[in-house]
């Protein structure tokens, strides 16, 4: 892939804090970079799926102790579900 070059003006603080973080990667700064921005342009629904996916975890046991650990077999007895 072809690559351009961008030229980005940061205050003297954000340009070690990204020097630092691409140190501690193991990586350049410009590939830093490229990775933030490919985050950032895939990860609003990524990001939605691990909270939620936290969540669930953290409270399993709530849900469970309130729903029922088997909650789909239920449904399925109960003629929920069939389409």
């Amino acid at each position: 892939m072809a690559k351009t070059q961008l030229n980005v003006r940061v205050d003297e603080g954000t340009a070690r804090a990204a020097r630092e973080r691409a140190l501690a990667r193991g990586m350049s700064v410009n590939r830093y970079i490229e990775e933030l921005v490919r985050q950032d342009t895939g990860e609003a629904g990524r990001t939605f799926v691990e909270a939620a996916a936290d969540f669930m975890k953290s409270y399993e046991s709530v849900f469970a102790e309130e729903f029922g650990a088997d909650v789909e077999g239920r449904r399925r007895h109960r003629g929920e579900g069939r389409h």
